[in-house]
């Protein structure tokens, strides 16, 4: 019924003015103060205002009709939501673990170890938790590296967290407290082991929004971090082959099933990848890997990681999409995607694009791109910004909109990237639309003197179609180093993917954004790859007997629809 209008009394006096004018409210429609407390079982009186009430139809429409009701819905039924991926991939439907489910079966991967190389963990987040698990394996023979404050405590769910850095510093790295620990101040690893085998993480949200519970593919699993990636040096990359190298030996060692490596570079000589080594000797010892296909496509032989004896993951999206809408003043709303706030106050707000808001001394190409220090708060204060895709960080983009006073963002695609539309968590209000809807932006933009526009809240949007489709992102094949194996060997959820976070930063990663959340949102076949990690544990768990060539010939010849029916 929309805003209250009750005044600053006491609260017990305005919610019994609150509740009372329900009553006499419906009572218009009932006939009496009596039928209208029979019928209300619900008065909201604080924040909302209305009420819950059994109804019929023809009562409903005549209320629904009333100028000072905003909205009569059906009391429908809700499930809990996930990160939905393993929904999307038929382990579960809509909450719910058919005793034919894969999960089921494999009893959530129970006695299974993930290790995952990375960017290490953070042990504080809820898919970390050892509640409900049981004594550690007899086979487990790895152990918790704890040299200084920083470190990483290990429990019953967390098993193993160790880091190897001297090749990094050999390469110039600095070393301290951060860059020796495994502890995760990056986000990627934290993100990745609790997609492979994440603990069930009740009320996960993204600053409150989209609240569900997260889980692993293999929730019952024990997982273990290796942490071999790093701050960059001079852009030269943050995972050395000798940290990589002595990871594997490492994991080999502890007594790891399954190894999940979400990492890679240029496609070269398998005796001169350190990855592939590594996984051969895994593969060896009975251990399946698991790798990231990477983030070069559209372009064609950009996939790496393309050893024959590794499951190479591309990316590809799920059926739920993040709407957020842009709404124009000549009537146009354009579907985009973002998670992120509503814009204030519930109207229409002047809209420029980049190069309209350029500073002085700045290119309008690179104003275009919302480059740091090219925008002039003069130009761009209380107004949306129209930024294009490319160079700089998306997420940057926004903050560098938000520095310089902008409300809102609207972030647009270059012919490049096209139809490839990205959920971030942006510091201000955001959408994120295709190549041809940021045409139509800016197409309005510079029809009129007085462009207007406005951006509403994030919405969760469950069973799109189509659904799966291959990420613009997804490397793409041949296979430059073995052009007569193919690669990718599979796709898997890549695209928008819940998980853990670290602690130490905001999901921006940007210093100035104070923000911290436990569950982020992120994409690539970084995401993609420990969702096949997870259904590995599973199949390692039913099938013990199985070697990795197996494992990975019963994944790539079983389509999603009968993930459940393994036996």
């Amino acid at each position: 019924m929309g805003v209250h209008s009750h005044g600053p009394e006491d609260a017990m006096t305005s919610d019994s003015k609150v509740k009372n004018s329900h009553h006499e409210f419906l009572a218009s429609f009932l006939g009496s103060t009596e039928r209208a407390k029979e019928a209300i079982f619900y008065s909201y009186t604080r924040e909302i205002n209305g009420f819950a009430a059994t109804l019929d139809k023809a009562e409903a429409a005549a209320i629904a009709r009333h100028p000072n009701v905003v909205s009569v819905f059906l009391n429908k039924g809700k499930h809990l939501h996930t990160t939905h991926s393993w929904d999307f991939m038929l382990l579960e439907k809509n909450g719910v673990v058919h005793r034919s489910s894969l999960w089921n079966k494999a009893s959530y991967g129970e006695g299974i170890i993930i290790g995952n190389l990375d960017t290490g963990v953070w042990p504080e987040s809820e898919s970390f938790s050892d509640k409900g698990f049981g004594e550690v394996p007899s086979k487990w023979k790895g152990f918790c590296q704890n040299v200084n404050h920083t470190d990483v405590t290990c429990n019953r769910k967390l098993i193993g967290a160790r880091y190897f850095n001297k090749a990094y510093a050999s390469n110039g790295g600095k070393i301290n407290s951060t860059t020796s620990t495994s502890r995760d101040y990056d986000g990627h690893g934290s993100h990745t082991l609790s997609t492979a085998g994440g603990n069930f993480a009740p009320g996960a949200n993204i600053f409150g929004v989209f609240n569900g519970t997260a889980k692993g593919g293999s929730p019952n699993a024990r997982v273990a971090a290796y942490k071999v990636c790093w701050p960059p040096i001079n852009q030269d990359g943050e995972c050395y082959d000798g940290d990589i190298l002595e990871a594997f030996e490492a994991a080999i060692k502890d007594g790891v099933d399954v190894l999940s490596v979400s990492l890679g570079g240029e496609p070269s000589n398998y005796l001169e990848d350190s990855t592939a080594i590594g996984s051969f000797h895994a593969v060896k010892n009975g251990v399946v890997v698991v790798c990231s296909a990477g983030n070069d496509g559209p372009n064609d032989g950009t996939v790496t990681n393309v050893a024959p004896w590794i499951i190479t993951v591309g990316a590809s999206t799920i059926d739920r999409e993040f709407d957020t809408y842009v709404e124009l003043h000549n009537g146009q709303r354009i579907k985009g995607t973002s998670i992120s706030k509503a814009l204030p106050g519930g109207r229409f707000y002047p809209l420029i694009s980049g190069a309209q808001g350029k500073a002085a001394n700045a290119s309008a190409a690179d104003a275009m791109l919302c480059k740091g220090g090219t925008l002039d708060p003069e130009k761009v204060k209380g107004k949306i910004l129209a930024c294009l895709r490319g160079e700089n960080a998306r997420v940057d983009k926004g903050m560098q909109a938000a520095l310089a006073g902008a409300v809102g963002m609207i972030l647009c695609n270059d012919k490049l990237t096209g139809n490839e539309i990205i959920a971030d968590p942006h510091f201000l209000p955001a959408s994120h639309l295709t190549y041809k809807d940021g045409l139509a932006v800016f197409e309005y933009i510079n029809s009129t003197d007085d462009p207007m526009g406005f951006i509403t809240p994030s919405t969760e949007h469950l069973n799109t179609k189509p659904a799966p489709f291959m990420a613009a992102f997804s490397s793409r094949g041949p296979n430059k180093v073995t052009p007569e194996i193919l690669k990718p060997d599979i796709t898997a959820p890549g695209v928008n993917i819940i998980a853990a976070f670290t602690g130490a930063k905001s999901p921006t990663e940007n210093e100035l954004d104070k923000r911290r959340t436990a569950f982020t949102t992120e994409s690539g076949t970084s995401m993609s790859c420990p969702h096949v990690s997870g259904v590995v544990g599973l199949l390692k768990k039913l099938h013990p007997d199985w070697s990795p060539a197996a494992i990975k010939s019963a994944i790539m010849t079983t389509g999603k629809s009968s993930f459940s029916l393994f036996s």
